[in-house]
């Protein structure tokens, strides 16, 4: 039995090694690589980039990380944490929070019927499949 084992071991180590399984994953690495860029140049990513950077910047997701930085210095201090839901709450239910999550959603749904989208997965697919066709 140990003997089976430790060939299908070498078996399965010399396929990962050998030049043609490399290749292989070197060329879906890049596929998955031009099909993810091709998500964040659509106008849907750029769109969700955009309303994402708009939160960051915005007066309630400034104090959100207020907050989170008081709460990550202060744990023991029940007001932060406090603070902290409070600045939460606020940052999602915010024009920009709400613009986040549409924009978000947007890229979601455009990334599962899209060109680019079938690509990634396909690409993803071929990434974790390796060559077993």
């Amino acid at each position: 039995m140990e003997q089976l084992l430790r060939k299908w071991w070498s078996r399965i180590t010399a396929w990962m090694r050998s030049p043609e399984r490399s290749q292989q994953a070197a060329e879906a690495g890049q596929r998955a690589k031009a099909a993810l860029h091709d998500a964040r140049d659509s106008n849907a990513g750029r769109k969700a980039e955009s309303a994402i950077r708009d939160l960051r910047e915005s007066d309630a997701g400034r104090k959100a990380e207020s907050a989170l930085r008081d709460l990550r210095d202060e744990l023991r201090d029940g007001e932060a944490g406090r603070k902290a839901k409070a600045a939460i709450r606020d940052l999602r239910d915010s024009d920009a929070g709400q613009k986040a999550k549409s924009a978000l959603r947007d890229l979601r749904n455009d990334l599962k019927n899209s060109d680019a989208g079938r690509k990634a997965k396909s690409a993803i697919r071929d990434l974790r499949d390796g060559d077993e066709k």
